[in-house]
Formats: structure tokens, C-alpha cells, sequence
């Protein structure tokens, strides 16, 4: 494996992760919205990320990226309320609320917030090793 593999499995982690955190922070602005129809109703999401395994030449080792393969919504069920007086309530007098947790988000959201900042630190100490190595012929 190339040294400089590093920086790109680096780099593809952070960007997985970063979608990672704009997802939650969808699902946290949309937590308290109301609808009055299941169909329009904000559903939570959450990314799918897969490992990928980079085979450039028969000379390079194997190495595993990151790699978000999509978005999917939440199947669990939506929030429904009696709520006659509500504007947004339905012909029956119920509103619908996403099924955004938003304690599972917040966690979410710490989570990958912390494995961005391993991966910042990943890069760091790999660039800081590379230095290193360029500088043991100065001495």
C-alpha cells in the first residue's frame, strides 16, 4: 500500500462522515414539523455507506474506502396526534409528526462528528510522518 493511500481513505472517511452529519442535521430541522397527510410527512434519514476496495494495479495492495451508497428513509412509524384544533389537523383531527429521535440523532451527530475529527488526526500524523521521512536526508 502506498503511503499516500492514506490521506484518500482519509479523505473518503471524512466525506462519508460529513454526509453523515448533514443527514442528521436534516433530520433534527425537520424533527418538529407537522403535516396533515402521511404522504407529505418528513421521514427520517440516515446514509448507507459501503467499504470499496481500490484495485488500481496488480502492484498495489488492496485498500478500503469509504463510500456512501445512498440514502435511505426511516421505516419506522410516524407520529400521529389528536390535535382537532390544530390548522394543519386532517379532515379526522389528527396532525402527523415525523419520526425523527432526536436523542438517536444527537448521538448520530456526536459519533460522527468524533470519527471526522480521527480522520482529520489520521491525515495529520500521516503528513507529519511523510515530513519526517523527507527531512532524515537534510541532517
Amino acid at each position: 500500500m502506498s503511503f499516500f493511500n492514506v490521506f484518500d481513505i482519509s479523505a473518503s472517511a471524512m466525506k462519508a462522515q460529513s454526509v453523515r452529519l448533514n443527514t442528521t442535521a436534516s433530520n433534527l430541522a425537520n424533527a418538529d414539523s407537522i403535516s396533515s397527510s402521511i404522504d407529505q410527512t418528513y421521514r427520517a434519514r440516515k446514509p448507507v455507506f459501503e467499504a470499496e476496495l481500490n484495485r488500481a494495479s496488480q502492484a498495489q495492495v488492496e485498500s478500503a474506502q469509504v463510500k456512501v451508497a445512498g440514502i435511505v428513509e426511516s421505516d419506522a412509524p410516524l407520529r400521529k396526534e389528536y390535535y382537532p384544533e390544530h390548522p394543519m389537523a386532517n379532515e379526522e383531527g389528527y396532525i402527523f409528526k415525523p419520526n425523527v429521535n432526536v436523542i438517536e440523532e444527537m448521538a448520530d451527530m456526536m459519533s460522527a462528528s468524533r470519527s471526522y475529527q480521527a480522520n482529520v488526526q489520521v491525515t495529520e500524523a500521516a503528513k507529519q510522518m511523510l515530513n519526517s521521512t523527507l527531512n532524515l536526508g537534510k541532517s
